[in-house]
């Protein structure tokens, strides 16, 4: 029997909200002013013909008129002028009569809006924002007009720069795409790549796909090369992105900024992020040693902090010129944030974020520059080398550093890393711990991850080891709780490993 978990149960009172190709259909608009205008704007941007049906029109009807973008017939609503049309947009002041216009219609199935008469419309007109292809509707179900429209303007505030663009371009290069490699058979394998595409490559690049480019992309799509690893915008983003010379260094070095080349430190070398791996076994986590960790308590605020003791540089060289944190952002939820993370976010100068930290934690930041960090399957070692570059700067020049990361920092996040590379590098890292979904994603499901005499042992795994392979999963135990991150795409097979 199937299970309520597996098929959601509808809610209910919703819309049937879709994108309905209007194009040469014909919408007749009964009133002339400022209402009328906006639904003949819309209607025009739907490519629709448009009949206005009013004795006089406003301004802007009228050079509607005068442009021959409408047809205007001079006159009151009159059933005849139902003939031939498919859909009809009331806007007059009238009650009463918009009532009859809806009963005629539905006498004769056209779809009907009564403008600020909720019960008589078969349906309602959404806030949009558009910007090219793109369109993005938000609905109230008419309950809420004004609320949509500040909705809209906030959802369109926050897009990447350049969206409609890379949509468009990605039209172009799907139409080459399914014209070169046509039939019904290859309709997985179109997908599976515009997927990888899409999902990838950053919109702001491309945004700037050029015909060469797509001639490009198309015989890579031909020769079913990954597109994560074919190098045309996503070198020119990253290029542009580093200083001039980072370009000039090994993929795998990170040079020393030349603001700090003239400071007394011993490693005046270039750091290796495979040496940064490599050193993970120098980190010591001892709560109990001074000069290693410490708690901190004040007031309203706690904090862990954790300083990592890194062999290859001694305490005296930790100097104090900038402020690092390494602040985990929980489940994305402001709410759910330590009160420690949230007066950094308010104080910080520079916000290095993961990329897939939400919305609603990123608008807590006040007065910081906001890095998002661009690490795409291909490139993430270049990514982790710019947000290193981009902090140092920052911290050279005596400005108080967050790196916000996902859930925990120590849990596959690879913050025992980025504090061996700040602190080889002088500056103290300050851990602020974050709720990991390990812990808090049973719980909001109601499942005890110990519970007496059923499981009093809990192992956190991640369903890929750093070469995408399957883990090393233990064999069962009927006493321990095991927890997989990042397993979605591998649950099957970790399930018949299990």
């Amino acid at each position: 029997m199937a299970t309520s978990s597996k098929y959601p149960d509808p809610i209910g009172g919703g819309s049937f909200i879709i994108a309905y190709r209007a194009k040469e259909k014909t919408v007749l608009v009964v009133g002339g002013g400022a209402v009328a205008a906006g639904r003949v704007f819309n209607s025009l941007d739907s490519d629709m013909n448009v009949i206005v049906l009013s004795p006089k029109l406003n301004d802007e009807l009228l050079y509607r008129y005068e442009k021959n973008q409408i047809v205007w017939i001079k006159d009151i609503f009159n059933e005849k002028h139902l003939d031939n049309v498919d859909m009809v947009l009331s806007t007059i002041d009238d009650p009463i009569e918009s009532q009859r216009i809806v009963e005629l219609c539905r006498e004769r199935k056209i779809p009907v809006n009564a403008a600020d008469i909720n019960d008589l419309c078969d349906f309602w007109f959404m806030s949009i924002h558009r910007d090219g292809p793109l369109q993005i509707a938000v609905a109230t179900n008419s309950k809420a007009p004004r609320l949509a429209n500040r909705v809209r303007r906030h959802i369109a505030s926050s897009l990447p720069v350049g969206v409609g663009t890379a949509i468009e371009k990605i039209g172009q290069l799907r139409y080459k795409i399914k014209s070169g490699d046509p039939g019904a058979e290859n309709v997985g394998k179109r997908m599976t790549w515009m997927k990888q595409l899409c999902d990838y490559w950053p919109i702001e690049e491309l945004s700037k796909i050029n015909p060469d480019d797509i001639n490009t992309l198309f015989e890579s799509y031909i020769e079913q090369v990954d597109p994560k690893n074919v190098n045309i915008s996503i070198n020119r983003y990253f290029e542009k992105s580093l200083p001039e010379a980072e370009k000039k260094k090994d993929d795998d070095k990170l040079p020393l900024p030349e603001s700090d080349k003239s400071k007394p430190f011993e490693d005046q070398e270039t750091i290796s992020i495979d040496k940064v791996s490599d050193d993970i076994s120098n980190l010591s986590l001892n709560p109990s040693n001074d000069e290693t960790s410490k708690i901190s308590s004040n007031n309203s605020d706690q904090a862990y902090m954790t300083d990592v003791n890194c062999q290859s540089r001694k305490s005296s060289n930790i100097h104090k010129k900038g402020q690092m944190y390494l602040v985990g952002a929980g489940l994305g939820e402001p709410d759910l944030l330590t009160v420690r993370a949230y007066n950094l976010l308010q104080k910080a100068d520079l916000v290095l974020a993961d990329k897939l930290i939400p919305e609603a934690v990123l608008s807590l930041v006040t007065n910081a520059e906001i890095f998002i960090a661009r690490k795409f399957p291909g490139v993430a070692d270049m990514a982790q080398q710019e947000l290193f570059t981009r902090g140092l700067e920052a911290l050279n020049n005596g400005k108080l550093v967050v790196r916000l990361k996902q859930g925990d920092p120590f849990v596959y996040g690879r913050g025992g890393e980025e504090i061996l590379f700040f602190e080889s590098h002088g500056y103290k890292c300050e851990v602020i711990p974050g709720l990991s979904s390990a812990i808090s994603g049973p719980g909001f499901n109601r499942i005890p991850l110990t519970h007496r005499g059923v499981a009093d042992q809990v192992l956190i795994m991640s369903g890929n080891n750093r070469f995408g392979q399957l883990p090393d999963v233990p064999p069962y135990l009927t006493s321990r709780t095991l927890v997989f991150l990042m397993a979605v795409k591998k649950l099957d097979l970790i399930i018949e490993m299990l």
